[in-house]
């Protein structure tokens, strides 16, 4: 009775998703439409694992599905490096960018701009901006790009988009968790409701990891009637500050 009962519910889940599905906004060529302006509201920026609370820092449920991220034993050191030196080396204290998956759960909103054949996603952390062709190949590497190379396809309803050709120097949280250049990223958008996208991003790095691993989370759509992208300049900030301390 258990196993039938699970059952049941994974196929009315099924169901429930199918009709969200059919009832969200479409573009004029069928897919669902993205367009809009979305912020992650969680803790991930601070660690993607569960976490307490620490002076300016706030409790937080983990987003990384099964809990652990599976560092190689050799890795671990480097990660410990990171977290002790993170008010400083951090990609976000220096005000670089600070790569894939870690812009999308950045504390600022992004805009999402759809056509049929290419995606801009543009940030408001110190102006990011990706440009996502649909269809199209990488470029062949080596290459090392602080956002990745990232091109897209649609797998049904959900926008899948590969990134590949990292740099080593950005980081996935603000708790020391890293990769090398070797870093692969798979991004899933699903729209599951008008205002809610449904993002997850696996992530495989054989230098690091002993295994590819997945992080969740939803996507809110910003309702605000005036809503937009404002300016965070980062980089005057950091020389306002410099100027200040001298």
């Amino acid at each position: 009775m258990r196993s039938v009962a699970a059952g049941l519910t994974v196929v009315l889940a099924l169901a429930a998703a199918s009709a969200g599905a059919q009832n969200v906004p479409r573009t004029r060529d069928g897919h669902p439409d993205l367009n809009g302006i979305w912020q992650a509201l969680n803790t991930a920026v601070w660690n993607l694992q569960d976490h307490g609370a620490a002076l300016g820092v706030p409790a937080g449920q983990g987003v990384v599905v099964g809990g652990e991220i599976p560092y190689l034993p050799s890795a671990l050191t480097k990660r410990q490096a990171n977290y002790n030196n993170r008010l400083t080396d951090d990609p976000e204290a220096k005000c670089d960018m600070v790569g894939v998956p870690r812009i999308t759960y950045m504390p600022y909103p992004f805009q999402i701009v759809q056509t049929p054949t290419h995606f801009t996603l543009m940030y408001e952390y110190v102006h990011t901006v990706r440009s996502i062709y649909v269809d199209s190949p990488h470029p062949k590497g080596p290459i090392n790009w602080w956002m990745g190379d990232s091109r897209a396809h649609w797998d049904r309803d959900t926008l899948v988009i590969d990134v590949v050709h990292f740099t080593d120097q950005t980081r996935f949280d603000r708790a020391g968790n890293y990769h090398s250049e070797a870093l692969h990223v798979v991004e899933r958008y699903t729209l599951t409701t008008p205002d809610l996208i449904q993002y997850e991003a696996t992530i495989e790095d054989p230098n690091v990891f002993s295994r590819p691993w997945t992080i969740q989370m939803p996507l809110y759509r910003r309702k605000e009637p005036s809503v937009q992208l404002l300016d965070y300049e980062c980089y005057g900030f950091l020389e306002s500050g410099k100027d200040a301390s001298r």
